[in-house]
């Protein structure tokens, strides 16, 4: 498997990639870059139905809970104590195996707290019972779960969440109605992020 390392820190976070977009894609190395910046060590890694479409074999992002074996043997090669986590649905496959694993801290950037338009499909119910120290950063015009949402939700108190204001699943807000550019968003994901690292490996 191929990892992708940013950084030399001492504190290390294993981030993996969303259900559309590679583990090089333009956000993945945007965040993974700012991470690296701010002394975090960012190990990024690719599943396989995404690893397959590098050769040419177009497959449909599987369902979170078949991934989680695929996480685990990255940790495992990783080695150590990272906090682990992704980005959409990278950070919904390492919040169903944190516990298990026993990591210091997870990370969940724009978590997919149930599908677009369907919210009567939610994707918490392991997340009220969640032990592990946990950051989600989520922009608040996030398709996949607003602010009013999220707040219905049984969450454990484990569980902190920074809100990006008017972000979209990519954390980009509108300037013109937010005063925010991405930059400005990704910035503090990262400063939210690499603090939270540091604290929790």
């Amino acid at each position: 498997m191929q990892l992708l390392i940013d950084g030399s820190g001492e504190s290390t976070l294993v981030l993996a990639h969303g259900a559309g977009a590679a583990m090089d894609s333009r956000g993945m190395t945007d965040l993974a870059r700012r991470l690296a910046d701010r002394g975090i060590r960012v190990v990024r890694f690719e599943f396989g139905y995404m690893a397959a479409r590098r050769e040419g074999v177009r497959r449909p992002p599987p369902r979170a809970e078949t991934l989680v074996d695929e996480y685990r043997a990255v940790v495992a090669e990783v080695g150590g104590a990272p906090v682990i986590g992704g980005r959409s649905m990278g950070g919904r496959v390492a919040s169903l195996v944190a516990d298990e694993l026993g990591v210091p801290g997870l990370v969940a950037v724009s978590y997919p707290w149930h599908p677009p338009a369907k919210p009567d499909q939610p994707r918490t119910a392991h997340l009220a019972a969640l032990r592990t120290p946990t950051l989600i950063v989520q922009g608040t015009r996030d398709p996949f779960g607003s602010p009013d949402e999220v707040a219905g939700y049984a969450l454990s108190p484990t569980i902190e969440l920074l809100w990006l204001d008017d972000g979209d699943h990519d954390l980009r807000p509108r300037k013109s109605v937010s005063g925010f550019t991405h930059a400005q968003h990704l910035d503090t994901a990262a400063d939210a992020i690499a603090a939270f690292v540091r604290t929790a490996g």
